[in-house]
């Protein structure tokens, strides 16, 4: 198998783009991950594009061959790749698979959701597919009231307060208030997340993710010629992937997920490092809760032990672990084909150093967490600046 680089990187604005369509954001991600990259589009053996609801979102399917039209790569094989929320990650595996098998050389690997151009109930009710749809949201539970059960069982077992999950969106909001293409920057307190309307007890509107648009997209190569495109490649250590019944009810815990457990664990095997050698991570916090619960599964805190940690600020920008330096989806926004792609863009900025005003000092590994649904996919990456 071939060790594989990412060479180039590129990524819309996150938010309400009112003024763009679909096609709109797969170019301005894709451009400037191209020229990043420094191909020329007849380099370009293969195209996977995550996304998850485009049909209910903005009636369009066919999104991979579309990506592949959009940025004149033309006859190339060009797959969509669908696992909810964690789609744009589940995308960049896909690569990553296609290069390290030696099939392709140079594959391009996007993200992509418009969001806003449906009304939110519609929007919710896209969301909620990702869950299961007889036992769950035909009975009328919403995603932020699935992550509410997990939040309630995290406090009943370790005494998880209110505002220690609110210092989680304290800090990615301090996050994203220094990254350009975040949907936020606004700065809050601990205060206005305890007053913010409640959308499922005990999760607030500012300890859960916006309804977002946006793209990102990646350039992989094998790592052996990956230094003719980019002087500054970064290798891709790890790429697991689990998975865990999709209903939250048919699981032997809320306070834990499985599958990011067996892909964490087997991401840290693959890349030969442990958590102590990670220096940057982003992780998937469509609710803060979930930041607190990924953490955990992912061996960085004793469960039970992470609500604290943060709110203590031991995740802060430059702190022994800097979490979600992007913003991450609550502060940076979540266009939920995108975030995967995101993610790693996020993670290659910061091990080149140029990630200017959130920049981590002495970046050197990089990890990525991406969750499908209420936790039923989990696919994970690790990465470091290549020797």
């Amino acid at each position: 198998m071939r060790k594989v680089a990412i060479i180039g990187v590129g990524l819309s604005k996150f938010g309400e783009r009112w003024e763009l369509g679909l096609k709109e954001l797969m170019a301005e991600a894709g451009l400037m991950a191209i020229q990043d990259a420094n191909i020329s589009s007849h380099q370009v053996d293969a195209i996977y594009g995550g996304t998850m609801s485009p049909g209910r979102f903005v009636g369009q399917e066919h999104v991979a061959a579309l990506l592949a039209d959009q940025l004149g790569f033309h006859n190339i094989p060009a797959t969509r790749v669908e696992n909810a929320c964690a789609s744009g990650g589940t995308a960049l595996r896909q690569g990553f698979i296609s290069v390290a098998s030696g099939i392709h050389d140079i594959v391009v690997v996007g993200g992509v959701e418009k969001m806003t151009d449906v009304p939110l109930s519609d929007a919710t009710t896209a969301l909620g597919g990702a869950g299961d749809q007889e036992l769950e949201l035909s009975q009328g539970i919403t995603f932020p009231g699935l992550y509410a059960l997990m939040a309630r069982r995290h406090m009943h077992e370790y005494g998880t307060t209110e505002e220690q999950l609110a210092s989680v969106a304290v800090k990615n909001h301090d996050n994203a208030y220094k990254n350009p293409f975040a949907q936020f920057h606004k700065r809050i307190t601990i205060d206005e997340v305890m007053k913010s309307k409640v959308v499922a007890d005990p999760l607030k509107v500012l300890d859960s993710s916006p309804i977002s648009d946006g793209a990102a997209v990646a350039v992989l190569a094998p790592l052996e010629i990956a230094r003719k495109f980019n002087e500054v490649p970064i290798e891709i250590l790890a790429s697991t992937q689990a998975s865990d019944s999709l209903s939250l009810s048919e699981r032997s815990s809320f306070t834990e997920i499985k599958a990011t457990q067996i892909a964490a664990k087997k991401a840290f095997e693959q890349a030969k490092v442990s958590q102590k050698d990670i220096n940057v991570l982003e992780v998937h916090d469509c609710f803060t809760i979930a930041e607190i619960i990924a953490l955990e599964d992912m061996g960085f805190f004793k469960k039970g032990e992470a609500a604290k940690a943060t709110a203590n600020g031991e995740t802060v920008l430059n702190s022994k672990l800097s979490v979600n330096t992007s913003g991450g989806l609550k502060g940076c926004g979540h266009p939920v084909g995108a975030t995967g792609v995101k993610q790693a863009v996020e993670i290659v900025w910061q091990l080149r150093g140029q990630a200017k005003d959130r920049q981590v000092s002495n970046a050197n590994i990089g990890m990525t967490h991406n969750v499908g649904g209420s936790g039923a996919t989990s696919v994970i990456h690790i990465m470091k600046r290549a020797d």
